[in-house]
């Protein structure tokens, strides 16, 4: 009984040490959750919530939230964001996936210790390679904004108006991209050309 129970310990320090743990942990509960547990959302440009607290292992050393910290709640959220609306579920289907491609962040304000918040996702808009995402996090004491994310999902194996259609089961036209996301999309291809053009690449070589 003490071999099988030092075994299961040294499986699972393996496991965190060697692993990102908690994080493959937590992906799969999150888009179960979505699935099984919460009604599912029709409206793909619905906002939808998921709640957090900030725990001692998210700190720095400025006691507060790391910043690597927003991406990976970001992740989170958004992988259930995307299981509940059903595009996830549309992806499989199509033998298809998504594929994070490009991000920035803006933070505002701290969230500290134990304090408690939200990150609030919606889908923003597609073209005809990616998905566009935001994520808001929420400060649950007072609504403060402390911090924003956009982010590009790149389909591979079938376009976003397929998937979309897929879902609605009939073609839909893509809501106009906020005038400030457009801007950053023109960055991307501006960097994209350039880092090309550094590497020898013709224009007809694409980024994901």
């Amino acid at each position: 009984m003490l071999g099988l129970l030092m075994a299961v310990l040294a499986l699972a320090l393996a496991y965190f040490a060697l692993l990102d743990g908690w994080y493959l942990v937590r992906v799969p509960c999150a888009v179960l959750r979505a699935r099984l547990l919460q009604p599912r959302v029709r409206d793909l440009l619905a906002e939808q919530s998921y709640s957090g607290r900030v725990l001692p292992s998210d700190l720095d050393l400025l006691l507060h939230m790391n910043n690597a910290r927003y991406l990976r709640e970001a992740d989170v959220a958004r992988a259930a964001h995307l299981a509940r609306c059903g595009v996830l579920g549309a992806l499989r289907a199509l033998g298809a996936r998504a594929v994070l491609a490009a991000s920035c962040a803006r933070y505002r304000r701290s969230l500290r210790l134990l304090e408690p918040f939200e990150v609030r996702t919606r889908l923003l808009g597609w073209d005809d390679r990616a998905f566009y995402l935001e994520a808001r996090f929420i400060s649950l004491r007072d609504g403060f904004v402390c911090a924003l994310l956009r982010s590009r999902q790149h389909v591979l194996g079938t376009s976003p108006e397929r998937v979309v259609q897929h879902l609605c089961k009939r073609r839909v036209e893509p809501p106009e991209l906020p005038a400030d996301l457009q801007h950053w999309i023109a960055y991307n291809e501006a960097s994209s050309q350039l880092l090309r053009a550094e590497s020898g690449l013709g224009s007809v070589v694409k980024d994901q």
